[in-house]
């Protein structure tokens, strides 16, 4: 099952549920990987777009221009494994600074379940639900029940002064 992280556009203010939530599918993104500058101009997210563009055409210039071939193409590919891994989470970063807010996370075998089940608020109130009821108590506390020895003792440490 993959996670998806459920955020919600700023809210008008009424309380209802808004329309334009989006779900994005948190891991690796093949197409970040292999063209990091395109998947980032598709995701609106320019600086990270004009950052990698320079970054990975200073890498190119420096290995043709130095003789490092091989090098410059382990950094190349470095850099676009770090997209391919993070670009999910730049993508919600971008939308966090533009006022987007977290509702939470599902778990869905794909999108169109991930929507049903954001939809019928599965995920969210589930953890809620679960974490406000009292846990039972498997193990007593071992304070109550270990007595203090007196008495002569071995070693640097007395058992009964602390």
């Amino acid at each position: 099952m993959a996670s998806y992280v459920v955020l919600e556009p700023p809210s008008d203010g009424l309380g209802a549920r808004p329309e334009g939530a989006r779900l994005i599918r948190d891991g690796f993104s093949w197409f970040a990987f292999i063209v990091p500058p395109l998947w980032l101009l598709w995701h609106r997210l320019w600086f990270a777009a004009v950052a990698a563009i320079i970054v990975l055409g200073v890498l190119s210039a420096l290995g043709e221009s130095r003789g490092l071939g091989l090098t410059g193409a382990l950094l190349t590919l470095l850099v676009s494994l770090y997209f391919g891994l993070e670009g999910q989470a730049l993508r919600i970063a971008g939308l966090r600074r533009a006022g987007w807010t977290e509702w939470g996370i599902v778990e869905a075998e794909d999108l169109t379940d991930a929507e049903t089940r954001y939809a019928f608020g599965l995920g969210r109130d589930e953890g809620i639900a679960a974490a406000t009821e009292p846990l039972p108590t498997i193990v007593p506390a071992a304070n109550p029940a270990r007595t203090v020895q007196t008495g002569m003792a071995l070693g640097l440490s007395h058992p009964g002064r602390h």
